[in-house]
């Protein structure tokens, strides 16, 4: 079983996040909460900006309780994410943009008789409510 120690820089998992920090899994014995006072320097507002559910991050150890194999971790002031290879965007596909400039004008189209559609149906709804 590791021994860990307040300043090493681990490797973990995210494994859940709440409102008030990030839970991540560092191997099989220990785990431990970036608390968000321990995300950024800057006011945090969304935790979710930061970190995803099961993404691999660093984090550096600020606090240890051995027993009860749990860790208080930060990212302040820490480059923590690792990096992702870009290996799923090979080359541009022969299309380009053009599908995207194909199907705009009919997406936006249908976008606009849902609209009224749906404001039409709004003031029957208030027509019914008027005459009750």
């Amino acid at each position: 079983m590791e021994h860990y120690e307040i300043g090493d820089i681990l490797t973990g998992c995210v494994t859940g996040i709440e409102e008030y920090g990030i839970f991540v899994n560092i191997d099989d014995s220990y785990s431990g909460l970036i608390h968000i006072s321990e995300i950024s320097s800057k006011f945090v507002q969304n935790i979710s900006d930061y970190v995803d559910v099961g993404e691999k991050i660093k984090v550096r150890v600020i606090g240890v309780n051995d027993d009860k194999h749990h860790l208080k971790l930060s990212i302040k002031n820490l480059d923590y994410r690792i990096k992702k290879r870009r290996s799923s965007i090979i080359k541009e596909t022969v299309h380009g943009f053009n599908t995207l400039k194909e199907n705009m004008p009919i997406w936006i189209e249908e976008k606009l008789i849902e609209i009224k559609k749906n404001e039409q149906n709004n003031y029957k709804s208030i027509d019914k409510h008027d005459i009750n």
